[in-house]
């Protein structure tokens, strides 16, 4: 089985929803993120992925670790994902434009409704995790 290493960010705006990406050709909704480069921080690797999946730079110093989690790929067979996952309290909601990979991106309520087709990390850890931060 194949581990791919990720650094991932809840963007939670003042309406306590949070971003989350769906990749092209991918039916799965996810956090905005990705692969952590050779010689990159997990910060380092998060910020080149939000400029590059929403041509936003993040204030790194509001990117707070939340925790680091393991779960299945949702795209990918016979792999899991490590990754460390952050998180961030936003003033206002960021004027963010989708790119690269990435085909539709959504405000994600986090009390739900949530869609069936939130990856396995997201559904699972990831919001459960969110949610007792709220309470």
């Amino acid at each position: 089985m194949h581990t791919l290493h990720l650094a991932t960010a809840c963007l939670i705006n003042p309406e306590r929803q949070l971003l989350v990406l769906r990749k092209r050709g991918s039916p799965f909704w996810m956090l905005p993120g990705g692969k952590i480069d050779a010689g990159e921080t997990a910060l380092q690797a998060l910020q080149r992925e939000l400029q590059e999946e929403l041509q936003w730079q993040a204030p790194i110093e509001h990117l707070l670790p939340l925790a680091h989690f393991e779960n299945r790929a949702a795209n990918e067979a016979d792999t899991r994902v490590q990754a460390q996952v952050f998180y961030a309290r936003l003033a206002h909601t960021p004027a963010v434009q989708i790119a690269a990979e990435i085909e539709a991106m959504d405000w994600l309520a986090l009390d739900g409704p949530h869609p069936a087709t939130l990856a396995p990390l997201l559904h699972e850890q990831v919001l459960p995790a969110l949610q007792q931060m709220a309470d």
